[in-house]
């Protein structure tokens, strides 16, 4: 090659070229962000609506079908999820991954607007955010201290959640365990009759006596001046003199019927750390941010917050998920330094002389430090696929430098070459295989293309990072390998003559060239044995289970609990709190965080976040998990669920089971669920399954005598209005300000009143005809049950079906499990049963590596066809290739693995990989007998001499992939997944793809003979004189 001559001639721009592309390399290092993944969060847009007071029946029809509606005309929309409690719904909208965040919010933020004017007039205004409320937070903190639980809640909500708030990148801050400060008005029902006083008679007082409102200008000449009326309650012992009425010429005041205090707002929250009682803050970060650029700026954040604290009150960084990210680059970069070690240690065990390993080396710094200028270009981030893309490539990089060395050496041993002409010589007789070799491999990223979805997400940077480094690979050896070459490698002493056949009498090359001479005399026995093993691929694949991705070890877990309908809030605390306690006294837990916190506010429903030693100190994650099932066996009425973190984050929305029974009516829908739930819990491959039936929920009902009502000149709404007014005491009725300040006005019975259900009855409702007259004089009062709470997916109704997958089994399995249960209950006509979080990712992934594994072999094929500029030739390289599918396979069996993004990810590297051995056999064998040696001495001597290549680079990318395979440090799980299954295909199919090449190749020679023989006989004979 031109290039290599130039360089080898010129050692300075040889140098300063490598070094340029170095140097480019380590500023781009410098400059790159860390995060765990690739972005690969879908964009997901979050909408909360309240209409006080409403049933999640009333809520249902009245607000969220009409914004489903509208939001359903966005473009791009995945899924769309909607979660209806009493007064509140959560509407979650997820977009396809390519859709961009800011524009899908802008478009449902436009469609809620356009449909308000289709909601209740009393609806409060819908809050738009671009955040996942189920994804994992990104910090966890702690606030406890010698203070009351309301002076902590100010801290935490007025003070820490606005300072974090305002951090870049922030999406959201959640408060549990917290109650707020808020004026507390409380009315004695005797009193009220006893005065003649509806509910709606102190409401009016309360708003109309506390009001600041601007009364307009006076405009004077050149000067203006407001006008304000100024008649807010400056303290809160004011509201006690707010008259009501007047009655008999006597005003009526608050204190007459009541009282009011500063107090707080009602129980409806927990949280513990440590068995402490504490308000936690969960930090959420938007959706496609930087994790560890938000976390950072967060902690950063918080150390001025610390020194504002008042003495006493403690901030505990409970969980962030930074220091996990960075030991899991950090366990990355060890695993590529020693892999680069392990490689370089090959070459010496080859040729047993430093210049060789100190030349080859060169090609490994080089290749990955250039790789970081490719990343920072492509605005991509220090993650665990980028770096597991270098640490990969560790072993590949160095092939092309010792294909070209080992030949150099060769030239330089047996042919006696001066080295600088053997540099020269021996380049340019391997290029053809070097450039064949690496273009082939590099054209298996091109598939990723085509991909959609996830699949394409986490590995567009893993296969950009890998084709870089594998390009500047080559040019490596095509330029400082032989320059190094030609003035480091030692001449063969002067008069001593070349060293002819210098490793032809190697144990290896013995042993191969007798057993290739009898494969060669035997040729049906290794294509027969050749068809079983690929034939054994159909067989194999029945054994090995599949998984979206392997489970990783974050040092932590979380059980989801939920109380049966009807439970206090005192005795959601009670039970979560003792479970907590079992928990904490497994041994490998290091602090558990109780709590009644998630979007959905239900007080049936808790969650135990379980932190745990480091994984060298305690068993593995799932035995973990298993353990923590045990210790809480006795609350299995509670309906725990363990979730592991998983890489996708949210813990329900990507559960490993997760999904939707649809219908058209809510009822028979919780029926059949019922159903569905008996059958699951027969199925082994599932546990912790939870079918989220939500029918059941104890009610108090007021059911009004319209005909009554309306003969007495009673309104409905009256009716509802006077019972929330005095049983609720959750609408803000007016407000208090203090300073910038203001807080909520309530009004609710006395507690002793209020928690008497008898109470009910003598509530007093305005009439148009008598005045005031009690509630059980047009309505009675029934116990009954509804649903509190009503799901919705895509615009249908559903219930939710979660589950874990049970040890000793896979996803595929557990989901085929999963349909056959619902089978034996027999949906009608209209119902159905759809997939969605990992079992969903999964099929598509499968869909998509069968995609590019197919192009990725046409692509290979095209390119080697192209290089060898035959038909026939890539067709005996690419023989290795399903050869080595049923190793791999085999690999992932004999350790325990499941076929998973990341093991295919290794099956479509080794199907790039196993293919280079054939091509320097092809490359040499073709050379050899185009010059005229007999077929089966240039088959045999050509595999001869591109032995040594062969098993240097196999053993050098096996070698760099030893550390990745082992599996220590954050996210081993995954790396070890991918590593195991090359190293197992690469090594186990290595003796018969080296037999099956040249077997191929005589016989497909045989056959060309043949045919031209077959020609040459049909040809007529010449003339006599011709």
């Amino acid at each position: 090659m031109r290039l290599t001559e130039i360089c080898v001639q010129r050692p300075v721009f040889a140098s300063m070229l490598i070094l340029f592309i170095t140097v480019l390399g380590i500023f781009s290092f410098l400059q790159l962000g860390v995060d765990l993944f690739p972005r690969t969060d879908p964009a997901t847009v979050y909408v909360r609506v309240r209409l006080p007071g409403a049933s999640p029946e009333e809520l249902t029809s009245q607000v969220v079908m009409p914004l489903e509606e509208a939001i359903a005309s966005v473009s791009g929309i995945d899924e769309m999820r909607a979660m209806v409690t009493e007064g509140s719904a959560s509407i979650i909208v997820t977009f396809v991954l390519e859709r961009d965040i800011g524009e899908a919010a802008e478009d449902v933020r436009e469609k809620v607007s356009g449909a308000m004017r289709r909601l209740p007039p009393n609806v409060l205004p819908p809050v738009v955010q671009k955040a996942e409320p189920d994804r994992d937070p990104v910090v966890t903190l702690a606030l406890s201290g010698q203070r009351g639980v309301r002076e902590l809640t100010e801290i935490a909500d007025k003070q820490l959640r606005r300072l974090l708030e305002t951090v870049d990148g922030v999406a959201a801050v959640d408060v549990a365990g917290g109650r707020y400060r808020q004026i507390n008005v409380f009315m004695d029902l005797d009193k009220l009759g006893a005065y003649n006083l509806a509910p709606q008679d102190v409401e009016r007082a309360l708003i109309a006596e506390n009001i600041e409102s601007p009364g307009g200008r006076i405009v004077r000449g050149a000067s203006e001046v407001g006008v304000r009326t100024l008649g807010r309650v400056q303290h809160v012992q004011e509201f006690n003199d707010i008259i009501v009425k007047n009655v008999g010429g006597a005003p009526v005041r608050i204190r007459d019927l009541g009282y009011a205090e500063d107090g707080m707002s009602e129980k409806r929250s927990f949280a513990y750390y440590n068995d402490t009682p504490a308000v936690i803050l969960e930090v959420r970060r938007q959706t496609g941010t930087n994790t560890v650029k938000v976390v950072d700026a967060i902690l950063e954040r918080l150390k001025r917050a610390q020194h504002e604290l008042p003495a006493g009150v403690k901030l505990t960084v409970v969980r962030e998920q930074a220091t996990y990210i960075r030991n899991s680059v950090k366990a990355l970069e060890e695993h590529l330094l020693l892999g680069a070690l392990f490689a370089s240690l090959i070459v010496f065990l080859f040729i047993r002389d430093w210049r060789t390993v100190l030349i080859s080396s060169v090609a490994i710094p080089t290749s990955i430090i250039a790789t970081f200028t490719v990343l920072k270009a492509a605005d991509f981030t220090l993650n665990s696929m980028t770096l597991l893309g270098l640490t990969l490539a560790v072993g590949i990089v160095i092939d092309d430098a010792i294909i070209v060395l080992e030949n150099i050496y060769r030239h330089i041993q047996e042919k006696g070459l001066p080295a600088r002409e053997a540099a020269i010589r021996a380049t340019k007789e391997i290029s053809l295989a070097v450039m064949a070799t690496t273009l082939s491999l590099v054209i298996i990223f091109v598939p990723i293309a085509f991909m959609t979805g996830y699949a394409r997400r986490y590995l567009n940077q893993f296969g950009w990072t890998m084709a870089a480094a594998i390009m500047i690979s080559m040019l490596v050896a095509f330029t400082l390998t032989p320059t190094l070459s030609a003035r480091v490698l030692k001449r063969v002493r002067a008069g001593a003559g070349p060293v002819h056949g210098a490793h032809k009498g190697g144990f290896f090359d013995r042993n191969y060239v007798r057993i290739l001479g009898w494969s060669l005399n035997h040729r049906w026995v290794i294509v027969t044995m050749a068809v079983l093993t690929f034939a054994s691929t159909f067989v194999l694949n029945r054994y090995v289970g599949r998984d979206w991705m392997p489970q990783e070890d974050q040092n932590e877990l979380s059980v989801s609990l939920e109380l049966p309908e009807g439970s206090s809030i005192e005795e959601t605390e009670r039970v979560t709190r003792e479970m907590a306690r079992r928990i904490a006294r497994v041994p490998g837990v290091v602090s558990v965080v109780p709590a009644s916190m998630g979007f959905i506010d239900r007080v049936t429903m808790s969650q135990i976040s379980v932190l745990l030693k480091p994984t060298n100190e305690r068993d593995d994650i799932t035995t973990m998990g298993q353990r923590v099932r045990e210790a809480i066996r006795e609350f299995a009425y509670t309906r725990p669920r363990i979730s592991f973190p998983n890489a996708l984050g949210g813990r329900e929305t990507f559960a490993p089971i997760r999904a939707m029974l649809l219908g058209p009516d809510v009822e028979n829908l919780f029926a059949l669920a019922k159903q569905v739930n008996r059958e699951l819990l027969k199925v082994p491959s599932l546990v912790d399954v939870k079918v989220n039936l939500n029918l059941n929920s104890p009610e108090l009902q007021v059911a009004i005598d319209r005909a009554r009502a309306s003969d007495l000149g009673v309104r409905v709404s009256d009716i509802a209005r006077a019972v929330r007014l005095l049983m609720s005491g959750e609408d803000e009725i007016s407000t208090y300000k203090e300073g910038s300040e203001q807080y909520p006005v309530t009004m609710r019975l006395m507690p002793g009143q209020r928690d008497d259900p008898a109470v009910l009855s003598r509530i007093l409702i305005p009439s148009a005809k008598l005045g005031l007259i009690r509630l059980d004089s047009v309505a009675r009062l029934e116990r009954g049950l509804g649903p509190s709470r009503i799901d919705r997916f895509n615009r249908q109704f559903s219930v939710s079906i979660y589950g874990n997958v049970a040890p000793g089994y896979n996803l595929d399995r557990a989901a085929a499990d999963t349909l056959a249960a619902v089978d034996r209950v027999g949906l009608p006509l209209g119902y159905g049963l759809v997939f969605s979080g990992q079992v969903k990712i999964l099929e598509e992934t499968t869909t998509n590596m069968i995609l590019a594994i197919g192009l990725a072999s046409i692509f290979m094929y095209m390119v080697l066809a192209a290089q060898f500029e035959s038909l026939v030739h890539p067709f005996i390289i690419m023989l290795a290739l399903p050869l080595s599918i049923p190793f791999a396979l085999v690999s992932l069996l004999a350790t325990g693995r499941s076929l998973n993004l990341f093991s295919a990810v290794g099956v479509l590297l080794l199907l790039g990989i196993v293919k280079k051995n054939g091509i320097l056999q092809i490359d040499y064998m073709n050379r050899l007998y185009g010059q005229g040696m007999p077929l089966r001495e240039a088959i045999l001597e050509a595999n001869r001499v591109r032995l040594r290549p062969i098993l240097m680079t196999t053993f050098s990318i096996v070698a760099g992939l030893i550390p990745t395979a082992i599996g220590f440090g954050a996210g081993a799980a995954q790396r070890s997944a991918i590593a195991v299954t090359i190293i197992g295909g690469q090594t186990l199919c290595l003796l018969l793809t080296l037999l099956m090449v040249p077997v191929a190749y005589s016989l497909i020679e045989d056959v060309k003979a043949w045919a031209a023989a077959r020609r040459a006989a049909r040809l007529p004979a010449p003339a006599p004189g011709d």
